[in-house]
């Protein structure tokens, strides 16, 4: 099964069958939307905690780096950490003390130890959905595997259009401390359901032994730095900062030093030929681009309906909840019987073919958009959540040794967390790129003197007169000012869903380039929707 076998290298990882699936699909759910509404904790609520814990800006900035960047380091050696330890010591105990730190939270009011629990915070919090990914390919029997890595796929969509509405629902009527006291109530209940559904597995002490800890310390460190460079770039101004230079200069040293390593050392943790390997190589890159062109979903979209249509949290969520996470529970298991009938390649085209139709749809933006004018767009993005991240997950199983996941998995992690978090800060940047660029250019159109403006002015001044004469005149001017502030960030939105039509049109050339898996579990049956076609039609086939 495995298209050749450098890709195979690393510890096999072998698990017992799960005597209740259900238990561990359901560990499978709550790990990975704990992992991806708490990261939005630090997005969509950000400006809510820095109100509550008396942050400035900049210790608002760092709160986020330092509980997003630990999840990087820890994310990618979880798998490996799971074979060794199993995923009962994995998953079980740290859901408590994640359970415990949540509580805890709310109540720091010293910066030092806020930061410090972040970083603590986002390491558990790190484990949890890589390791609820390894209970698929360790305990759940094969027939298990497509339903429950659809729930794993879908979980970042679904979790991003619901956590929105989440935050908002929390912020205005409980409290903004439920936004981490709702883990105090969800991780102790993973944890039981790893219990049940796992079983019990003795430490693997022969792979402890031949731990590649400076491996694993090398790539996770080098990624988290990576990371803290990109998302403190855009509020230090990426080159004139020596920290931001620092971190990414280090970053990518400690990068290159993983690669060396892996190369070298006797039992590499993640063998870095599995890069190398054609169609995994591939999927792996369509996935990191699946992670960007769906920003238009979990960042253009709501950061419009904020920044521009000045909508709440709750307000903007609502949109997101009834038509991007809803829509799932029909689409994932449309998704499914597609995969069983038809080559994955075939529905990943499907799925950013959508993305590509929503965000070109995007780029007919205007200022007076609404709320309502983004159900079409919402609905395509729906589908192509549903559409894209499972099929390509199918692909790179179906072109590997599932036995041997750890490097996988490391991978996949990367790409995951790695990619999405690292688009989101570079999608900053390009709005506030692009935003200075079109104020610029607009300003240029605004010369004192010219007659379209002085007639704006005026009829501005007027409107202002019957409230006070006296400040009239400075009030237009504001307005006028914020008039251009902004259609410049409505035509940065603009660029913003151009270059995820762009990046999804990139994945579709990447997707050309698969070739077919070989005859596996995952691969469809020759002629199966035909066949399927011709029992429905009570014609006997073989």
């Amino acid at each position: 099964m495995a298209e050749n076998d450098d890709a195979g290298h690393g510890p096999v990882s072998r698990g017992g069958v799960a005597a209740q699936p259900l238990f561990a699909v359901a560990a499978v759910l709550l790990g990975s939307f704990l992992a991806n509404f708490d990261s939005r904790l630090t997005t969509v609520g950000l400006p809510d905690l820095r109100g509550a814990f008396g942050l400035s800006f900049d210790e608002g900035a760092w709160l986020s780096t330092a509980g997003i960047g630990s999840q990087i380091f820890i994310a990618p050696a979880v798998a490996w950490l799971a074979t060794v330890f199993g995923l009962r010591r994995v998953l079980g105990i740290p859901s408590l003390v994640y359970a415990i730190v949540s509580l805890i939270v709310p109540f720091v009011r010293d910066y030092p130890t806020l930061i410090a629990l972040s970083v603590v915070h986002g390491l558990l919090l790190g484990t949890f959905v890589p390791a609820t990914l390894m209970i698929v390919f360790r305990n759940l029997p094969i027939r298990w595997w497509l339903p429950a890595i659809a729930l794993y796929s879908i979980r970042v969509g679904f979790a991003l259009d619901s956590s929105t509405s989440l935050v908002g629902f929390y912020v205005d009527h409980l409290g903004w401390q439920w936004l981490y006291w709702q883990s105090v109530v969800i991780a102790p209940l993973m944890g039981l359901m790893v219990y049940l559904g796992t079983p019990s597995e003795p430490v693997n002490r022969a792979l402890l032994r031949e731990a590649d800890w400076g491996g694993m310390l090398l790539l996770g460190a080098g990624v988290g730095m990576i990371y803290a460079g990109l998302d403190q770039g855009n509020r230090l101004d990426w080159l004139g900062s020596g920290t931001v230079m620092a971190l990414l200069a280090g970053g990518g040293v400690l990068f290159v030093a993983f690669l060396i390593n892996e190369s070298l050392v006797p039992q590499p943790w993640a063998h870095v030929n599995v890069l190398f390997s054609r169609n995994i190589g591939l999927s792996l890159v369509a996935i990191l681009l699946y992670t960007l062109t769906s920003l238009s979903n979990s960042s253009l979209v709501p950061n419009f309906l904020g920044n521009v249509v000045l909508l709440r949290p709750e307000q903007s969520g609502l949109l997101l909840l009834t038509y991007g996470a809803l829509p799932m529970f029909v689409l994932v298991p449309v998704s499914i019987r597609l995969l069983r009938y038809f080559d994955a390649r075939a529905v990943t085209v499907v799925g950013f073919a959508c993305f590509a139709a929503a965000n070109l749809w995007g780029t007919q933006l205007t200022h007076d958009w609404a709320r309502e004018d983004f159900v079409g767009i919402v609905l395509l993005q729906a589908v192509g959540q549903s559409t894209t991240l499972l099929p390509l997950i199918i692909i790179a199983l179906s072109n590997s040794d599932p036995s041997r996941a750890t490097s996988f998995a490391a991978y996949i992690q990367i790409m995951r967390l790695g990619g999405a978090e690292i688009g989101v800060a570079l999608m900053g940047t390009w709005l506030r790129v692009r935003e200075q660029v079109h104020s610029f250019y607009l300003g240029q159109n605004l010369e004192v003197g010219d007659a379209n403006v002085v007639r704006a002015l005026k009829q501005l001044a007027d409107h202002f007169a019957a409230h006070g004469a006296g400040s009239a005149q400075a009030r237009a001017v504001g307005t006028l000012a914020s008039f251009v502030r902004r259609e410049a960030n409505v035509l940065a939105y603009i660029d913003g869903f151009w270059l995820c039509f762009w990046l999804a049109m990139a994945a579709l050339g990447f997707i050309a380039l698969i070739t077919r898996a070989p005859p596996g579990p995952f691969t469809p049956a020759p002629f199966g929707f035909a066949k399927m076609l011709l029992r429905k039609c009570g014609v006997r086939v073989t």
